[in-house]
């Protein structure tokens, strides 16, 4: 038997359906990113409206943004709503990790679904669910309504990948501590939680990211003064729509990239200190 005809019967059989879904999961690629491709060009037009492809190129738009008092205004609120969501969806998420991975059988699935609940629900439920509680305490537009509701968005990711590292820490690291005159509470603190570091981290950039892009439950409960930088994006495609906008979501996409290359290499990291 020849070179050419072992080499033929050995070939794999063309699967079909295996092609169907590759080219299937590339077209779904495709239209989720197309819409992202054509906004980065866009955010660079000279023009004062929106036009593809752009007629030059000019930064004027995202000289705009930085130097637009009330752009400026927007974007600090969020960047306070982000970075104290991140603190609290990690302290919160922390503790309810170590209940869910450490705790009893008896109330993991009830905790776990509590957890998951604002995933599971409509964002549009949740903002107005939110509005109306926060509507008879006198608290909408609040640094502290916008923290508490975005803490509750975000902490089932925390939640997530905290448990994730935590359930690969051998417990009797713990116990051994513990037999050594540690309390619980120090166990943990000098114990496991450097060695969940890399989970924590992973979960506060997570935290992070959705509460600065999250707008329905902030467009519900902002106020006139109190405007998240998603709800004044709403507002200036209602009224003012100019390349402003696509310069402002190039922006958040380099964020969220950013942020997703961190949470890939905390994950290389760990895993080489493991391996180690």
């Amino acid at each position: 038997m020849s070179k050419n005809e072992n080499s033929v019967r050995h070939r794999a059989p063309f699967d079909l359906g295996a092609f169907s879904l590759r080219a299937y999961v590339w077209l779904v690629v495709l239209f989720i990113m197309v819409p992202t491709l054509i906004i980065v060009p866009m955010s660079f037009s000279p023009a004062d409206f929106l036009e593809f492809p752009p007629s030059g190129f000019t930064l004027h738009w995202y000289q705009e943004f930085f130097g637009d008092p009330q752009w400026q205004k927007a974007a600090l609120l969020s960047l306070q709503v982000a970075a104290l969501t991140m603190v609290c969806s990690v302290v919160i998420g922390t503790m309810v990790s170590y209940a869910i991975v450490r705790g009893t059988e008896r109330f993991r699935s009830a905790t776990q679904l509590m957890v998951i609940g604002p995933v599971i629900a409509p964002h549009i439920a949740v903002a107005v669910a939110c509005y109306l509680f926060y509507q008879r305490l006198g608290v909408v537009g609040s640094l502290a309504g916008f923290v508490a509701a975005h803490t509750v968005l975000a902490l089932p990711f925390v939640v997530f990948t905290v448990s994730a590292a935590l359930s690969r820490v051998d417990p009797d690291l713990e116990s051994a501590a513990m037999s050594c005159g540690a309390s619980r509470a120090r166990a943990f603190f000098h114990v496991t939680l450097p060695l969940i570091v890399p989970g924590l981290l992973s979960g506060a950039l997570f935290a992070f990211i959705i509460s600065f892009d999250e707008p329905v439950v902030s467009f519900f409960v902002s106020s006139v003064r109190q405007r998240t930088l998603p709800r004044r994006m709403f507002e200036d495609i209602e009224q003012n729509l100019t390349p402003v906008i696509p310069a402002i979501a190039t922006l958040l996409t380099l964020l969220s990239i950013a942020v997703l290359i961190a949470v890939a290499l905390l994950r290389v990291l760990e895993r080489r200190r493991r391996a180690e």
